[in-house]
């Protein structure tokens, strides 16, 4: 099935599916500020699209696990996500703006096929030699992604009117359908059909992702990372009407973050950085907070390098971050944590995006500071989840020593092996 399956239909999928994203979020947001004239409006419909991620990806995670051809439900999801958005286009200015964020809402609950629930079938489109290269190829696709889509919406909405850019998303996302499709399917033995609930499935995520502190780590650290991100984008249509002449030229902000974003994977691809990816993920962070402070200045000139800034940083923390879950994921709960931890982020984000609509009347400049105290706060937030000091338990239960009868030695103890094995070592994999 591989070869019949390239890698190269995988990007290509990928790339035309997360540009539909990315420009899903910010098109909305203008056609929201568009017809109801509101920057709170406006980004309580970004919050509501991306909101219920919190219950689609552990839902789409535990499916993708149990299904024999995973791509075909990709496929599926991709369907309902781009017909959700028209939906809620037709919606706007027509039904009550209440019912209208349901509409979003229920379409945001299919968003994280498009990032988590791709990756996690990354291992079945390459051989395991070629994942670490592979994953770093995955990681730019974000990248990529965030550079066509906030552009296109930015540009669409300037010139034909910001209901067109959504169009435009849902079109991108349903261009992915046949690489979705044909992704190869589950080899090996079948997928036994537990007869566990679903809501043990679920929670068996969830609890993977918590019981192994590297992956918590780097979990929450992200999660903080997108609540900041959210605050962020709320502010671009008001930073674009206020600084750069437009609403619609707030977006392109993004691409700036976008072009630095690869040029900084670009750079430690070439040049890798002494780190493990746990200690990247939250480095990351850390930059990106120093952009958020930048961009509270207002001037024209800062906002473009605080736009870069966040770009460098944001880049290398998510190929670290999916370096850490390709390393602590076991491959029978590789869905479930990958749209998991996606549907973490997303939420994250509009939980962001749905706290910066209030201040946003308040001060344009105290929301970008909360952006950036937010970010800053990602690395010792995570550093507060403590990692095992113990040895890490064998594949089997060590079996119980009797105590020794009277007038005999004691056993020698088994001496314990000084290595780490690869699953809880922090640069046991390779970096992106």
């Amino acid at each position: 099935m591989r070869r019949r399956y390239s890698l190269r239909s995988y990007l290509a999928g990928a790339v035309a599916a997360r540009a539909g994203d990315e420009m899903s979020g910010p098109a909305l947001t203008l056609a929201g500020f568009a017809l109801a004239g509101s920057a709170a409006e406006a980004s309580s419909m970004l919050a509501a699209l991306t909101v219920s991620a919190a219950v689609g990806g552990p839902v789409l995670g535990a499916l993708l696990d149990r299904a024999v051809r995973p791509g075909r439900l990709l496929a599926g999801a991709l369907v309902l996500y781009a017909t959700g958005l028209g939906t809620v286009l037709f919606a706007l200015d027509r039904l009550p703006f209440a019912l209208t964020l349901t509409l979003a809402a229920v379409t945001g609950l299919s968003g994280p096929a498009l990032s988590g629930g791709w990756t996690a079938q990354l291992p079945r489109v390459v051989p395991e030699d070629r994942l670490p290269r592979a994953n770093a190829l995955d990681a730019t696709t974000f990248n990529v992604a965030s550079l066509i889509g906030p552009a296109l919406a930015g540009i669409v909405a300037e010139a034909w009117g910001a209901p067109s850019a959504v169009v435009v998303s849902a079109v991108l996302i349903a261009t992915a359908l046949p690489a979705a499709w044909r992704l190869p399917a589950r080899t090996g033995r079948p997928v036994p059909r537990r007869r566990s609930s679903m809501t043990g499935q679920l929670a068996s995520g969830v609890r993977t992702i918590v019981g192994r502190p590297l992956l918590a780590r780097a979990t929450l650290a992200s999660i903080v990372s997108c609540v900041a991100q959210g605050v962020f984008a709320a502010c671009l249509p008001l930073l674009g009407e206020r600084a750069l002449g437009g609403a619609g030229r707030g977006t392109l902000l993004l691409t700036c973050t976008a072009v630095a974003a690869l040029a900084a994977d670009a750079v430690l691809a070439r040049f890798p950085l002494a780190m493990a990816p746990d200690a990247l993920v939250r480095v990351g962070g850390l930059v990106q907070a120093g952009g958020f402070a930048l961009a509270a200045t207002g001037s024209p000139a800062l906002l473009v390098l605080a736009a870069l800034v966040v770009g460098i940083g944001e880049g290398p923390q998510l190929a670290a971050l999916f370096a850490v879950r390709h390393r602590e994921a076991p491959d029978h709960l590789r869905g479930r944590i990958f749209t998991t931890g996606a549907s973490l982020k997303i939420t994250g984000f509009a939980l962001g995006s749905a706290a910066a609509g209030p201040l946003l009347g308040w001060s344009l400049p105290g929301t970008l500071a909360l952006a950036a105290g937010t970010e800053a706060l990602a690395a010792p937030v995570a550093l507060a989840i403590p990692t095992r000091t113990a040895p890490p338990p064998t594949d089997a239960p060590a079996a119980a020593v009797p105590p020794p009868a009277h007038g005999t030695a004691p056993p020698r103890p088994v001496p314990t092996p000084t290595s780490t094995p690869a699953a809880t070592r922090p640069d046991s994999d390779s970096r992106p």
